[in-house]
């Protein structure tokens, strides 16, 4: 081999190397994307446990409280089977509100929550555990409602964990860009990190 075969030669290794590395820090997990809708963590499945709460009417409704069904379906009264399954909470809102407005009532407002839905934060934050997950928050957000950053706690080496996905968050960087702050739903694990002396 000459010299410039060696070069070249070692110019493709590297060039190769460093396509094959994953060095695009760019490119972000479809999973992380802000406004990508919600994934399907943050939507109802079989099993999990719906409030439903009605308000706004001359007579008091009693909160109703169901598993949903196999069928996907929970069984609401005066409107009947109501699909559940692979909505938010949101969008249960919205569905149930039209099935009873106009048909039945004139004015209603419906709230819809499940109380078994949390999110986790560990490492260096002064409370870490498990939260209840009451809507939309974000990774500072879920930190803050966590007691906040210790004093040990690296800022710019925090883990957002979604499943088997990974997503590091720059929480100095979010300070001064908050519509980079990733949305927190069900289910995630936020990893804070120790400071390395």
């Amino acid at each position: 081999m000459t010299f410039n075969s060696r070069t070249v030669f070692a110019g493709v290794l590297l060039l190769s190397a460093l396509l094959f590395s994953g060095c695009d820090t760019t490119k972000v997990d479809p999973v992380f994307k802000q406004g990508s809708g919600a994934p399907e963590v943050a939507r109802f499945s079989v099993g999990d446990t719906v409030t439903v709460t009605l308000t706004g009417l001359p007579e008091d409704v009693p909160v109703h409280t169901e598993p949903i069904k196999e069928d996907g379906t929970i069984t609401m009264p005066d409107i009947g089977h109501v699909p559940a399954a692979g909505k938010t909470a949101g969008e249960l809102q919205n569905t149930i509100h039209d099935l009873y407005v106009p048909k039945i009532y004139t004015h209603i407002t419906v709230t819809v929550t499940s109380g078994d839905r949390v999110y986790y934060v560990k490492g260096e934050v002064k409370q870490p555990g498990r939260l209840i997950y009451v809507g939309e928050i974000t990774v500072t957000r879920a930190i803050a409602s966590a007691g906040d950053f210790t004093d040990f706690a690296d800022r710019t080496d925090v883990w957002l964990i979604r499943g088997k996905h990974r997503l590091k968050v720059n929480c100095k960087d979010v300070s001064e860009h908050p519509e980079t702050d990733p949305i927190v739903y069900p289910g995630d694990l936020i990893e804070v990190r120790r400071q390395l002396f």
